[in-house]
């Protein structure tokens, strides 16, 4: 097995605390809303988003998991996710200010066991060419952390 399938089948880290709880609710989410959701999905851009979710109609949902202001603060790199999803979310805790989030952006409010949109993302069409690509890319990530999920249990 060479090293790039081996970093794409390894299972993803699982985040601590605060950021791990609203993952989970998030993901929570987007299963009740139709998607497939993975957690630290590498982009063809080589940056890693904390959520992606997959609908049947073949939608891109992106969300970006914030547990403070700081760390929403130091984080310059999101834009550069809008380019590979239908729609883009913010995911914070209950106490997060969300009044400091772009207005551009959707939010949802998630603890470890559910989530809520508070505001909707806006719809931005994906290239589909990307799309494509990307349908890809996220269906093989997800049967090959599987298989490992699954050699891992045997």
């Amino acid at each position: 097995m060479n090293k790039r399938s081996f970093d794409a089948n390894a299972p993803p880290p699982v985040a601590a605390g605060a950021a791990g709880g609203i993952a989970r609710g998030a993901c929570r989410l987007l299963g009740d809303m139709g998607y497939a959701a993975v957690l630290e999905f590498k982009l063809r851009s080589r940056r890693r988003v904390d959520v992606i979710g997959l609908d049947r109609a073949g939608s891109f949902i992106i969300v970006e998991v914030k547990s403070s202001l700081a760390d929403f603060r130091a984080d310059g790199k999101w834009p550069e996710y809008l380019d590979y999803c239908d729609s883009f979310y913010f995911a914070v805790g209950r106490d997060f200010p969300v009044i400091e989030l772009p207005a551009e952006c959707g939010v949802m409010v998630a603890d470890s066991f559910s989530a809520a949109v508070l505001r909707p993302a806006p719809e931005r069409p994906l290239n589909g060419a990307r799309r494509r690509a990307q349908i890809l890319r996220f269906a093989l990530c997800a049967a090959g952390r599987l298989g490992a999920f699954l050699d891992r249990r045997i």
